[in-house]
């Protein structure tokens, strides 16, 4: 597979960076880096691209210690792992470079953590996508279910596929990269988006014939969404202006999932712009609707309320609709499932609860 111009950028941008490092030494200097501070209070709304990113405080990266050396001499070995995979055309997971590691003497990875954030540090030094540098994860990206139409590359070249007519019950698999030099898009008859975090919730809609009644598209976030199906989703929605919404459980990890997908993750807040969608609406459960629709609820734990609490203090809650929201199920005590909708029937959330919403919203 040919190397992409986004590849041979990011090829440049770690020699670069490799350069500058050796360049310091040859000058009689001790390496350093310096990169953004990765942490809830560096983090910035951007008017431009209306998502939440990192703001302009810094940490560094020095050669001054015993670890500071060892991270600069993982850096490199790291940044040529990478360069060789985009020189040979071959890619690795996350998990493979962990233990790749294992080769390279004291630069090795104690664990996949170490190895991870690395990876995420590259990205925000470089400006460039772990996608570019052809590391992909282990899990798998995301499954689609709607009238649209993705060509995308396999073994044998580009392949267009339909995701009802070319596909199984369970969807299209989403690849780990889906930039439009190996993955395009076409629209078809999709109306709007609906990104959907269980998969219970995703085969219910499925049966019910959703997608082909309201022309919606169905996205099976499966839990905290990779990256490669925030990407997809910000792709469909900016590229060919499909509304977007939300469908998760209520509860505070559930509106996390919400926020990746529309305001960005705290983690991957150097590239929100290209992986957030903050026209993304909520349709999910909230402290509100398990009160209106008189849903079956559980108590919330105390990891529950911590993170109800935490949230109010996260910048993409500040919303009067999130604290009030928050509050409210802190005050009830109580979190529900969406699959709490088939107190009603297994048809309630396709004939009731969705189209009303959606009404609302100004969707249907």
């Amino acid at each position: 597979m040919a190397r992409t111009d986004r590849q041979e950028e990011a090829k440049e941008s770690l020699t670069g960076l490799v350069e500058h490092l050796y360049d310091q030494l040859d000058d009689g200097q001790i390496p350093s880096m310096e990169l953004p501070l990765r942490s809830k209070r560096n983090i910035e709304f951007d008017p431009a691209h209306n998502v939440w990113k990192y703001g302009d405080l810094k940490t560094s990266r020095s050669a001054k210690t015993v670890n500071g050396a060892v991270m600069m001499l993982r850096t490199v070995y790291t940044a040529d792992f990478i360069n060789e995979m985009i020189r040979d055309s071959k890619s690795s997971t996350l998990r493979e470079m962990y233990y790749i590691s294992e080769g390279w003497n004291h630069a090795k990875f104690h664990s996949q953590d170490e190895s991870n954030l690395l990876a995420e540090d590259l990205e925000t030094i470089t400006g460039c996508m772990r996608e570019d540098f052809k590391l992909r994860p282990e899990e798998s990206g995301a499954h689609v279910y709607g009238d649209i139409n993705f060509t995308t590359m396999t073994k044998k070249g580009m392949k267009k596929m339909n995701c009802i007519d070319d596909v199984s019950e369970a969807g299209f698999a989403v690849p780990y990269k889906v930039e439009d030099d190996t993955f395009q898009i076409d629209p078809g008859n999709t109306r709007f988006v609906m990104a959907i975090e269980t998969g219970g919730m995703f085969a219910r809609l499925i049966e019910n014939g959703y997608p082909e009644k309201v022309g919606c598209t169905l996205v099976h976030l499966s839990g905290q969404p990779a990256r490669s199906t925030r990407r997809l989703i910000k792709r469909m929605n900016e590229e060919y202006n499909i509304p977007v919404v939300v469908f998760t459980d209520g509860d505070p990890w559930s509106f996390r999932i919400y926020a990746s997908v529309a305001y960005g993750a705290i983690k991957a807040a150097h590239i929100s712009e290209y992986l957030a969608t903050p026209t993304a609406q909520f349709v999910g459960i909230t402290a509100s609707v398990i009160l209106n629709y008189d849903l079956p609820t559980d108590k919330l734990n105390d990891k529950d309320i911590g993170a109800l609490h935490a949230e109010l203090s996260d910048p993409r809650f500040t919303d009067e609709f999130w604290v009030n929201e928050i509050q409210a199920m802190l005050q009830m005590n109580k979190k529900a499932e969406q699959q709490a909708l088939a107190k009603y029937g297994l048809d309630y959330v396709t004939d009731t609860y969705l189209p009303e919403k959606l009404t609302d919203m100004g969707i249907l």
